[in-house]
């Protein structure tokens, strides 16, 4: 079985379509598709049924992805502890987060990181999917719940707390609500469908102030992305539920009723556990670690 063919597969099948799998591995996509069917020819098997909504791995395209998923991971492993000097600083590191914190909170301060350590790489990779750490997909992920998989090591990041904010332009036009029957007389602007929601309960605003407790108020404007809802709030299209972490410092910004806190969302810093001796995962870790300790308080 030829091994490039069978990367270019399990790229595939953990994208489900050609077009991502295009751009992760710079490869045109009549490229991947005849590396693929050529392996489907080698195999005598079929590996994925075609759909409008992408591609679907057939029983035997599991078992070979879960194969391969597995040789990847290993192969990923021994790299790692044959490339490198664990005790010494250097190298790449590539940390993966949600598209909102990453850019709002963590890229301000990775010059400083940089600063402390110029000899180490650094890669961010924002996305609101959960990126593959085992096959190094990134070596650290900032995530916004817990992880499943059971090779990684874990540890309890900070829980970001929600308030409802508004533009001051808006509040000026349409009043500063007082209470939470206030809330009743404006616009709400709301987490939409798409990728999971980093946030827990999204809804949870358009039922304050609300007397049946099974109704919500309609939103005027959903948003699949936090940093949306944010450029959203501050062009005054209305209020919404937005993490603390996002409206830190901006301007023209205010937090409406600040003794109502939404769900909190909590944060776990994950990397795989071979990586768990790693100098520079010690090292960044304990630099995110102190910067969100000082951030806090």
């Amino acid at each position: 079985m030829d091994w490039d063919k069978l990367k270019i597969f399990h790229t595939v099948a953990e994208a489900s379509s050609f077009t991502k799998a295009s751009t992760i591995l710079n490869l045109s996509q009549s490229a991947i598709s005849r590396q693929i069917q050529s392996l489907e020819t080698e195999l005598k098997i079929k590996l994925f049924e075609r759909h409008a909504r992408g591609l679907v791995l057939t029983e035997n395209g599991k078992y070979l992805h879960k194969t391969a998923h597995e040789v990847i991971t290993r192969l990923k492993e021994v790299e790692t502890t044959l490339s490198q000097e664990k005790d010494k600083l250097g190298g790449k590191l590539t940390v993966t987060t949600v598209v909102s914190f990453g850019t709002t909170w963590l890229t301000p301060r990775i010059q400083e990181f940089m600063s402390l350590h110029p000899e180490i790489d650094v890669e961010l990779i924002f996305d609101d999917r959960e990126l593959d750490l085992s096959t190094r997909q990134a070596d650290i992920g900032i995530w916004m719940r817990r992880p499943k998989q059971l090779n990684y090591i874990q540890k309890k990041f900070v829980d970001f707390q929600y308030h409802i904010y508004g533009s001051n332009n808006y509040l000026e036009k349409y009043g500063y609500p007082r209470t939470e029957n206030d809330l009743q007389k404006h616009k709400f602007i709301t987490y939409g469908r798409g990728l999971p929601s980093p946030v827990f309960n999204p809804d949870w605003a358009l039922k304050l102030g609300v007397k049946d407790n099974k109704k919500k108020r309609k939103s005027v404007m959903k948003v699949n992305s936090v940093y949306g809802l944010l450029l959203a709030v501050q062009s005054g299209v209305g209020l919404a539920a937005l993490p603390d972490y996002i409206t830190y410092n901006v301007p023209n910004l205010t937090k409406i009723l600040p003794n109502i806190k939404g769900p909190h969302t909590e944060t776990y810093f994950v990397y795989p556990e071979s990586l768990k001796n790693v100098a520079r995962v010690k090292a960044f870790r304990n630099f995110i670690f102190s910067k969100m300790h000082e951030w806090k308080f």
